[in-house]
């Protein structure tokens, strides 16, 4: 049996001893912290996510922490999103690209201040590829880890649990903006209207690490009423709602443009940033390849690593992640796929660990 061991080489969330309590039984390593993925039930922790509500240990969602005079010219120039009307309580998705165009990481960006920045970042090393930047370009920044330890709340009754925990007050953040606030006996957060799911929710982030276990207690004690579950970023609905997960959907050559999040990048904007040139060439030349979806023969969506997609013999693209969507009762993958063979209705033969399966290009989400 294949185990994980346990050492100070991963760091662990500020909930982990919570997290085992609860009965979290698959972890994953995600920016070099554990990551619970599951608990024992997936099937039952996506009802959970879809119909009601959820609670996750998101610490390995780490922030890098950009201050000082440079701070909003530098956010800029790391992000082809045009971030000047970006206003201080509000966060914005941003893709970071290298100088050849290739999607680096696709951060969420809070605006704490003028000049105080968090970039909430997917599996990658962002906080030392920023210092590299700075440094090479002269910004006067600064730039830390600053272990805020988020937690998710998800589900359609996450307003619920949320205004039961902290307050009323929770139901007026809008989409995408935060508020700090005090909550139970003073502990200090930021709350923020965001989370890793279709199914809308909020992300806590807690600014005193040695409250982790008052704040998991209120969550979890104010979520009785609620049936609260326990879980992790879930594949299936993520994949259902076309959540892009980098790192995985994504190889280490894929422009944005390729993986639908070229609406995120204004080449028209003055300000210069990280792989504008190639990013416009891109865009001049044409896109090689597309993010789409697959309709999979049979059952099983067990990949382990990049099933190989074929049309005949030749060898189009790969599909990058698959999951039994219980809601289609089909399965259903994302996939990578040269445009030529990436039209709606396109039959593939697809090379997994059980052997050859057929599937059928679709367009994404595949629950909107």
């Amino acid at each position: 049996m294949l185990q994980l061991v346990v050492g100070p080489r991963i760091r662990k969330s500020p909930y982990f001893d919570r997290s085992l309590a609860a009965g979290a039984t698959h972890f994953s390593i995600y920016n070099q912290t554990y990551l619970p993925l599951g608990y024992g039930d997936p099937i039952g922790e996506y009802w959970n996510l879809v119909e009601r509500v959820t609670l996750w240990d998101v610490a390995a969602e780490r922030q890098v922490e950009i201050t000082g005079p440079d701070a909003s010219a530098f956010v800029q120039y790391l992000t082809g999103r045009n971030l000047s009307k970006f206003v201080v309580g509000q966060c914005k998705y941003a893709p970071m690209c290298d100088y050849e165009g290739r999607l680096v990481n696709d951060p969420i960006i809070t605006k704490l201040a003028d000049d105080r920045y968090w970039l909430s970042r997917a599996d990658g090393d962002l906080l030392r590829w920023a210092r590299a930047i700075a440094g090479a370009r002269g910004f006067d920044i600064g730039c830390v880890d600053p272990d805020t330890g988020p937690l998710a709340i998800q589900g359609p009754q996450a307003d619920d649990l949320a205004a039961a925990a902290f307050g009323e007050w929770v139901r007026d953040i809008r989409f995408f903006r935060f508020e700090e606030a005090r909550v139970g006996a003073g502990i200090p957060v930021i709350v923020a209207r965001s989370g890793w799911s279709k199914q809308g929710g909020f992300e806590v982030y807690l600014l005193d690490r040695t409250r982790a276990h008052e704040l998991w207690d209120l969550i979890v004690e104010s979520g009785a009423a609620f049936d609260l579950g326990f879980g992790g970023p879930n594949p299936i609905e993520r994949i259902e709602s076309n959540l892009l997960s980098c790192g995985v959907d994504n190889d280490d050559r894929a422009n944005p443009f390729e993986v639908r999040l070229g609406g995120y990048i204004d080449l028209e904007m003055d300000a210069d940033f990280v792989g504008r040139d190639a990013l416009a060439e891109i865009v001049a030349g044409g896109v090689e390849r597309e993010l789409m979806g697959v309709f999979l023969e049979g059952d099983d969506a067990d990949l382990t690593a990049p099933w190989p997609a074929f049309a005949g013999t030749e060898p189009v693209g790969s599909v990058r992640a698959a999951a039994r969507s219980p809601r289609l009762d089909r399965t259903i993958g994302l996939a990578l796929l040269g445009v030529a063979h990436a039209g709606v209705g396109t039959e593939l033969r697809v090379e997994t660990e059980a052997g050859p399966r057929a599937a059928t290009v679709t367009d994404l989400p595949f629950i909107p």
